[in-house]
């Protein structure tokens, strides 16, 4: 009987193997495709490029897997640094396929791989910008009688060599005429650095994003320089190694597509976004959200404008000055493609974003001088420890807000205006400011450097005073005027 039955079942057994064997060779056939992302967690203006899409798993959304990529399984290794300059080497080493960074160190990644045959690199998207440079900064402590740049003149100073930051500090220096040995500049991480002005060890630290706000906003650190102050503008870039853009140009276009759901995604609710990259990053959210915001320090947008093509060439002036760099063919190294059939596939002009640099801003009804807030670039927001994020249509009223909240019981947690000369989002317990007098009782004029608002308020006639003293005198004073309305 048992002979009987396994004769039967034969067959039936050699059929259902015929049926399996084109699955089991399509298995066999799988192609496993890694791609080695180089990020840069706590860049703030790299989140988007980074942390974000891999949190929110977007560039799994949107490889592709149908097609020639069938049989093509997509496996992703993030890869996490402090700086640019691990993010090349890993590149060049074959380790890594994408990678992101800022300014200079683009600029050296462009031309160590065009000087490693088969190496090559390409730009194929920005992250983040601020047009005027903003971004990257010189912090002191904050008991320091050092309040400018020159100030520093024979003391030590550190910064990460090779960073957009080290760049930031030559270009000044250049500027300036200063030589090489002005001051003591040293390399520091973003870490040593921290630690030894913290500890007073150094003088004054230079640093890229989001270093010389966070440190202020820990307490213990002062801004002196921002690079806003060179009117050249900063941007963090996206670079693939080439030979893996054009063996897989889909999967570039998918990156590039995920990195602007991402940017959407900051954008529809920016408070949610900066405590869930604090989260991911542990870099606070209050100074995630003065960088990408409303407003913000650095403004999302993946197009390749003209203008950071410029800079770059900026950037290899000074550097090939100082014998860092030497050929560097821009044109073989930017590619706008993938960027562009991005935007086509969103259904997204291209060209009329190129031509663009504006932000999204401030909106809402001011609540404390009961106005609509109309004038983005003079407005300002206070944040409600555990609580809504309010915006202010003048500093004034803001000041008058958190002294109003004050005596309500309800704490401030942080607070921002614009400063009046840089035009730039800053914490306004961190700023210095100029007090006039207007028609309806002081006003306040808010300031990231003590020499702007001292010239300002000479220049009006006014009175330079600390953000305490600000409070004190244009914040109480408003409180009662606004109590009445």
């Amino acid at each position: 009987m048992t002979s009987f039955i396994q004769a039967k079942l034969a067959p039936l057994a050699f059929a259902l193997a015929l049926a399996l064997l084109p699955g089991l060779a399509q298995a066999a056939d799988k192609q496993v495709v890694t791609i080695g992302i180089g990020t840069q967690n706590t860049t703030t203006n790299t989140a988007t490029g980074g942390i974000v899409i891999k949190e929110l798993k977007l560039l799994e959304k949107h490889l592709p897997k149908t097609g020639k990529y069938a049989n093509i399984e997509w496996k992703l290794d993030w890869q996490n640094f402090t700086s640019g300059p691990p993010v090349t080497n890993g590149m060049v080493a074959n380790k890594l396929q994408i990678g992101m960074m800022g300014d200079y160190p683009l600029l050296v990644n462009g031309a160590t791989g065009q000087s490693n045959k088969g190496n090559e690199t390409q730009l194929v998207a920005i992250i983040a910008y601020n047009a005027f440079g903003a971004g990257n900064g010189v912090v002191v402590h904050k008991d320091s009688p050092y309040y400018e740049l020159a100030d520093l003149k024979g003391k030590n100073v550190s910064v990460p060599f090779g960073s957009a930051a080290h760049g930031m500090m030559l270009q000044a220096m250049q500027e300036r005429g200063w030589k090489d040995d002005f001051w003591s500049l040293v390399s520091q991480s973003p870490e040593v650095g921290t630690t030894n002005l913290q500890e007073k060890k150094i003088d004054g630290h230079g640093d890229f994003v989001p270093f010389a706000e966070l440190l202020p906003y820990r307490g213990f650190a002062r801004k002196i320089f921002d690079g806003a102050q060179t009117k050249i503008p900063t941007f963090h870039g996206v670079v693939v190694r080439k030979d893996f853009a054009d063996k897989y140009p889909e999967a570039v276009v998918a990156y590039v597509k995920a990195l602007m759901e991402a940017n959407d995604w900051v954008r529809k609710d920016p408070k949610l976004a900066a405590t869930k990259i604090e989260e991911w990053t542990k870099i606070e959210k209050e100074v995630v959200y003065i960088f990408l915001g409303p407003g913000g320090i650095h403004t999302l947008d993946p197009s390749i404008k003209p203008r950071w093509l410029d800079t770059i060439k900026t950037a290899y002036g000074v550097l090939n000055k100082l014998g860092r760099v030497k050929e560097f063919d821009m044109n073989a190294w930017v590619n706008e493609s993938y960027v562009r059939q991005a935007f086509k596939e969103r259904g997204q002009d291209y060209d009329s974003q190129k031509q663009t640099l504006a932000n999204y801003d401030i909106a809402g009804r001011d609540p404390i001088c009961k106005t609509a807030v109309t004038r983005p670039k003079e407005a300002g927001e206070i944040w409600l420890a555990g609580g809504e994020i309010v915006p202010v249509s003048s500093p004034t009223c803001l000041l008058a807000g958190i002294r109003q909240y004050e005596s309500e019981k309800k704490k401030v947690a942080v607070a921002y205006v614009f400063d009046k000369e840089l035009g730039i989002k800053v914490f306004a317990d961190k700023a210095f400011y100029a007090i006039e007098s207007g028609p309806k009782g002081p006003v306040a004029a808010p300031f990231l450097l003590k020499k702007d608002a001292e010239a300002h308020a000479a220049k009006s006639g006014g009175k330079f005073v600390t953000y305490t003293d600000a409070l004190n005198l244009v914040g109480a004073k408003m409180a009662v005027a606004t109590a009445g309305r």
